[in-house]
This record gives C-alpha cells, structure tokens and sequence, in this order.
C-alpha cells in the first residue's frame, strides 16, 4: 500500500464514525439532492436511528447537510469532496481494507471511553 492510500485510510477513519456513515454519504452522493430520511432508510435497509447517527456524524464532519424534508451531500470544499472521490474509489476497491480502518478507530475509541467511564463512577 503507497503512503497515499494510508493517508486515505487515516481520512476514512477519522471522518466516518461507523461504516454506516460511509454507506449514507455514499447514498447521497449517488444522487445528489435531498433525501427524505424515510428513503435513506430503505435504500440502506437501516434504521431511523443508524440513519439518523450516520447524518449527523456527517453534518460533524461537514460532508453533509439536513434540511427540514431530508438530507444531501454537501461537502464544505472542493478538497473534501476530492479526498471524498478517492474514498469512494478505494472502498469499492477493497472494501474490507476500509472497513477494518474504520472499525479499528472505533473500537480504540470503544475501549479508550470504557476506562473513561470507569474512572468517572471511580470518583
């Protein structure tokens, strides 16, 4: 793997909180305008509430905004959807190489909020 695709890898994990996050955005991005919440949860055979957690980790991360009927693809700069476009690319060609990103970010997270907690009941 080049340096590029781990700099990829390092902007996938750190933009998309769950893989889910990543199927919404490539959801809106398929078609880019606004998308009842009602649509994204069938398209994605998801539920309101991993639909709803995907949106606004997007919105957090500014690749995306909700609007009163639904939501659409709305990156904050020509750059971001340009990393945006080598995502897309790099999951469709090895998939489990960004799932594994994403999923390893996640639990570290996972595991660093356990001790968090515990610490916090310690006190």
């Amino acid at each position: 793997m080049t340096r590029s695709k781990d700099d990829l890898l390092l902007f996938i994990a750190a933009s998309f909180p769950s893989v889910w996050a990543l199927e919404v955005l490539l959801v809106l991005r398929s078609e880019r305008r606004l998308w009842p919440r009602a649509e994204l949860v069938s398209a994605l055979r998801a539920s309101e509430l991993v639909v709803s957690r995907a949106l606004d980790g997007l919105v957090a991360a500014g690749l995306a905004s909700i609007e009163n009927e639904g939501a659409l693809y709305l990156p904050v700069s020509e750059d971001l959807d340009a990393c945006i476009d080598r995502a897309e690319e790099l999951y469709r060609s090895r998939p489990n190489a960004v799932r594994r990103a994403i999923i390893a970010t996640s639990s570290a997270a996972a595991f660093a909020d356990a001790f968090r907690l515990r610490r916090d009941r310690d006190d």
